[in-house]
């Protein structure tokens, strides 16, 4: 069988279409917020979505931002991470205290990033975490947690940290 020019012009040409479609696709994925979608269905106690599609092409800063700082309080460092909270002379000292023996209590052990709110200048990563449900770590259960991370002049710092122990 011979190809033809008509037949070459066809392939390149749909060849060619194929490319410009795809890379118009990336170009309009990269430019979406960072959940592209939620599941309707929620679950009945949290009210958070079953499940969320995350744009693979988001800046991740953020989610380092509070993945190190959920790291940080993993590993016992917790007065560490709540320093600047002590520092004021507000409630929230005695908010980092709770949360630094309630961590001590019950230890993380790994978490998976469940919905993400966007209210700038705040943005809210909300956590399914499992924990250690006591010092003698026999047991665990699954609990909701939260980071609140805001936005100071570009740069983002974790402002608050809410679980439920």
């Amino acid at each position: 069988m011979e190809v033809s020019r008509t037949h070459l012009g066809i392939a390149l040409g749909a060849g060619g279409l194929l490319v410009l479609v795809f890379l118009g696709f990336l170009f309009w994925l990269s430019n979406q917020p960072p959940v592209l979608s939620r599941s309707e269905e929620r679950d009945p106690l949290t009210k958070m979505p079953l499940s969320i599609t995350m744009n693979p092409f988001r800046d991740r800063t953020i989610e380092r931002i509070a993945n190190s700082f959920i790291g940080e309080m993993r590993d016992g460092n917790c007065r560490t991470a709540l320093s600047r909270w002590e520092k004021k002379k507000d409630y929230r000292k005695k908010r980092a205290d709770f949360i630094c023996d309630s961590e001590a209590q019950h230890p993380l052990i790994s978490w998976k990033l469940v919905e993400w709110e966007d209210a700038r200048p705040l943005i809210i990563l909300y956590y399914k975490g499992q924990r250690y449900s006591g010092p003698n770590q026999d047991s665990t259960y699954k609990d909701l947690f939260s980071v609140t991370l805001e936005d100071k002049d570009g740069s983002w710092g974790v402002t608050k940290y809410d679980a439920f122990y």
